[in-house]
Formats: C-alpha cells, sequence, structure tokens
C-alpha cells in the first residue's frame, strides 16, 4: 500500500534527520527523499495506477509528507548552519594586531576560463560570439526550437516559468532562435551565458552555464558538424583526444548526435573520472531541423545547418578534475586559489 510505504519513508527521514550530524549528510536524504528517483517522487508517479476515487486522498497525504519533511530538514539545516557558524567563530579567529599580509593575485575562475577557450577557438574558425536575455519568452525557449506546448520533451527541463509564457531559459538555444529571425545566411554564430532548470545534487546546479553553436550555409552536413567537433575537441583537451559519436534524439536537430571524448585524466585507460569506461559524454549536437529554420524565416530548401551544444559546468569539471559542481560557486578563496 502507498499509504504504509509513506509512513515508512516520513518515520525513516525523521529518525536520520535526528542522527545528521553535517550539512553533506542532510542533502544526502534531500535527493534520495525528493529527487528525480527519490522515493516520493516515485510514489507521486505510481498514483496513476491506483483507482481514480483514491488519487486525490493519496495526492494529498504525499503532499502533506512533502511539505512535513521539507519543514523538518529547513529546521536542521537552521540548526547545523548556526552551529558551523559559531564553531567557525570559535576557531578562527583573527588577530587585527598581527603585521598585514601582501595582496594575493586571483586567478580565472573555471567557468569563465573554460569559456574563453571555447569562445577563443571557435572565434578562431570563424563564429561570432553572441548573447540574448535570461529571461526568455515560452516561444523562443521552446516552440521555436520545434518543442511545441504539451511536447513530451518538455518534461526533460525542469523548467523555472514566471508567468505561463514568460520563463528563466533553460537552454541557451533561444538565442540562436532570436539570431536567426536577425540574419541573413550564411553565419557561424556561439552562445556563451547562464541557464536554469530546477534540479540540485552533486552534479546538478539549478544555474548553469551553456554554450551552444549554430551555422547556417548552402550544403551543410553532418561531414561538416564532425570535422569541426573533432578539431574543437583536439583543440580543447589536447591532440591525443579521442572521439566518439553516437546518435541521439533531440527535437530541434534531425539526425541528432552526442560527443563523447577520451577521459584527459586517465587518457581512456579507465578511472574514477570517468567511472572506469576510458570515455566522458560532453556535448549534444545534430543537423538542424528545416522546421526550426522555416519558423525563423530561413529558406530550408535552400539552406542547412548544424548546430551543438556545451554544458560549460560539466566541461569545466572534467578539464579541472573537479567533483562536485557545487564547489564552481561557493567562492571559497582555498578552492578557487588551486587554479593560478
Amino acid at each position: 500500500m502507498i499509504i504504509d510505504e509513506l509512513k515508512k519513508i516520513k518515520d525513516d527521514a525523521v529518525g536520520e534527520l535526528e542522527k545528521v550530524e553535517n550539512l553533506k549528510d542532510i542533502n544526502e536524504i534531500k535527493v534520495r527523499v525528493f529527487g528525480k528517483s527519490g522515493l516520493l517522487t516515485a510514489l507521486s508517479k505510481g498514483i496513476k495506477e491506483l483507482p481514480i476515487d483514491q488519487r486525490p486522498l493519496v495526492g494529498a497525504k504525499i503532499n502533506d509528507v512533502r511539505i512535513f519533511l521539507q519543514e523538518k530538514i529547513s529546521e536542521k539545516e537552521f540548526f547545523l548552519e548556526k552551529q558551523e557558524l559559531e564553531n567557525k567563530l570559535a576557531n578562527e579567529k583573527i588577530d587585527i594586531t598581527e603585521p598585514g599580509k601582501d595582496v594575493i593575485v586571483g586567478a580565472l575562475h573555471p567557468i569563465n576560463d573554460v569559456i574563453d577557450k571555447l569562445t577563443d577557438i571557435c572565434v578562431s574558425m570563424g563564429f561570432s560570439v553572441v548573447e540574448g536575455p535570461e529571461i526568455e519568452s515560452d516561444y523562443y525557449n521552446f516552440e521555436a526550437m520545434n518543442i511545441p506546448k504539451n511536447h513530451p520533451s518538455r518534461d526533460m527541463q525542469d523548467t523555472f516559468f514566471i508567468t505561463d509564457e514568460i520563463l528563466l531559459r533553460s537552454q541557451t538555444s533561444a538565442v540562436q532562435a532570436r539570431e536567426m529571425e536577425k540574419r541573413k545566411p550564411p553565419f557561424k554564430i556561439v552562445c556563451p551565458g547562464k541557464t536554469y532548470r530546477n534540479d540540485s545534487d552533486a552534479t546538478h546546479s539549478p544555474i548553469f552555464n551553456q554554450l551552444e553553436g549554430l551555422v547556417v550555409d548552402e550544403n551543410v552536413s553532418m561531414a561538416d558538424l564532425k570535422s569541426m567537433l573533432t578539431i574543437l575537441m583536439k583543440r580543447l583537451f589536447g591532440e591525443d583526444t579521442a572521439i566518439r559519436f553516437r546518435p541521439s534524439f533531440f527535437p530541434f536537430t534531425e539526425p541528432s548526435i552526442e560527443v563523447d571524448v577520451s577521459c584527459p585524466n586517465c587518457h581512456g585507460k579507465g578511472c574514477s573520472t570517468c567511472k572506469g569506461t576510458g570515455m566522458l559524454e560532453l556535448l549534444g549536437a545534430g543537423i538542424v531541423n528545416p522546421k526550426v529554420l522555416e519558423m525563423s524565416g530561413i529558406n530550408s530548401k535552400k539552406y542547412k545547418g548544424f548546430a551543438f551544444g556545451f554544458g560549460l559546468d560539466r566541461t569545466a569539471m572534467i578539464l579541472d578534475s573537479i567533483n562536485n559542481i557545487k564547489n564552481l560557486y561557493r567562492n571559497d578563496i582555498r578552492f578557487l586559489s588551486q587554479f593560478k
């Protein structure tokens, strides 16, 4: 019975919270209970298997437990954060009578470093760098990318909606849609910038960075895309980098591919970074769907295009062997000083 499972989840979580002594353990509880594959998420998905008359009652009980546990977790987090601050204040006192120290010169943040490296490589291949608004319309973020309302692929992105038609962009593809309306082919553009999705764990952040590229010209082919990405990967990771292309699916490209590179840490031999596979999944790409070109006013019978997209946070983590995405956003001088 779902109700019995719900009670067990609640009781177990409360019991674990009583024993928790640090914020890391709290985060593990949150992921296990509320995450995409979490216990409450699984129960919510199971509601559709119940008789129709039972669904509202069970749904309400699940929601009650969700709210209850969120409050308990918030209380525990507040307590631990306060305790942590008190410990720091007690143990990290500063003697203001000590002589001053020399100014320490900082280093470029790993994400800014990756943006500079990728844009420099792309500009050397003839691309222009463009930007767009982070608060975007549903049309440019989804519909202009061949993702109409109620399209299943929207479920893959936990979007932050402000109104029914206004949102925080979940992908920099929206910039491509705007530029295709303004520019006349041929053109080559890259769009770096922040994007937003309701997702947070050791490898995901609700705010993350992407860089997407777009080429529109006559006679563009998959061979052109693979050749350009091969050059880009080798310049970024080194000439000895192995590249693997796999078929995939994206609504705005057809055909679509995903690109893997040999792990820069073990050079394909297998390590903890690549989970023993020797390869790392890095980006998605493909030939622009003719519908996307037509919606932007480009003649798809005359012109074709290819597009590719990097997750910059993941790329920075791979290049600099960073094991937790949250380190990129904590502004801890001890972490940042490692990148001088």
